[in-house]
């Protein structure tokens, strides 16, 4: 399956929905704490992650002259993160400072980015907002990165919401936040998570017309025939 498809199956799947198939899985640890929309009704985003790990803060590594430099891993990674990757950013969980600003957003934007996920907040928060880039990050703050954090490296394994991010991994997040899905089983993910999507889209509906909750969720075997049927009508 392609990139481009399985990012378009990604976008119809709720993180909710997500993070019970990975628990049908086995895999609870995959929901970030901290990361949330930063703008009312973002788009829910989908796509591979690229990676950016920030280094604690050190005077010798981080001092004003840094602010010069071209090289760091952080101005590296807005012109390096693939197109349709969302750009997921380790910044040790620091609340004191944000891992970027408007101009860094609006050119991940513009490069087609699709959207960056951190466990630091962001700065010129109107900015960023105005940029078109959905971000997922705790909240605001008006410090920039090096007056708490050091240089780093690019497309590692990382840390971030308290979940492991290994580069390529899936991030799906919306409304709910962000779930990290492993690379090796996204398709599979994927594919259960449409059915379990399309199956409660029909116990809502019966819901809706009276049902009672026994026997529709979980369903029975009744009600999973009926189920059946109404697919096979609605398809």
């Amino acid at each position: 399956m392609t990139e481009t498809n399985l990012a378009a199956k990604f976008k119809k799947i709720s993180t909710a929905t997500l993070t019970m198939q990975l628990l049908k899985r086995g895999i609870k640890s995959i929901w970030m704490y901290g990361p949330k929309p930063l703008g009312l009704n973002q788009d829910r985003i989908a796509g591979p992650a690229y990676t950016l790990r920030f280094l604690p803060g050190r005077e010798d590594l981080n001092g004003p002259e840094i602010l010069k430099r071209t090289d760091l891993a952080q101005r590296r990674a807005i012109e390096e993160c693939p197109p349709g990757h969302v750009l997921v950013v380790d910044a040790l969980g620091r609340l004191d400072g944000a891992a970027i600003g408007d101009i860094l957003a609006t050119r991940l934007q513009v490069r087609g980015v699709a959207g960056l996920v951190s466990d630091a907040n962001v700065r010129d928060a109107d900015g960023v907002l105005a940029s078109g880039l959905p971000v997922w990050c705790p909240g605001a703050a008006a410090p920039a990165s090096i007056a708490n954090l050091s240089d780093g490296e690019l497309n590692v394994p990382i840390g971030c919401g308290g979940v492991a991010v290994i580069p390529e991994d899936w991030i799906i997040a919306d409304n709910d936040g962000v779930v990290v899905v492993p690379k090796n089983i996204a398709e599979e993910v994927a594919r259960d998570g449409l059915e379990q999507e399309t199956h409660e889209e029909f116990i809502l509906s019966q819901v809706k017309n009276g049902a009672p909750i026994p026997g529709y969720y979980p369903p029975d075997e009744t009600n999973i025939s009926k189920y059946k049927e109404w697919r096979r009508k609605n398809s």
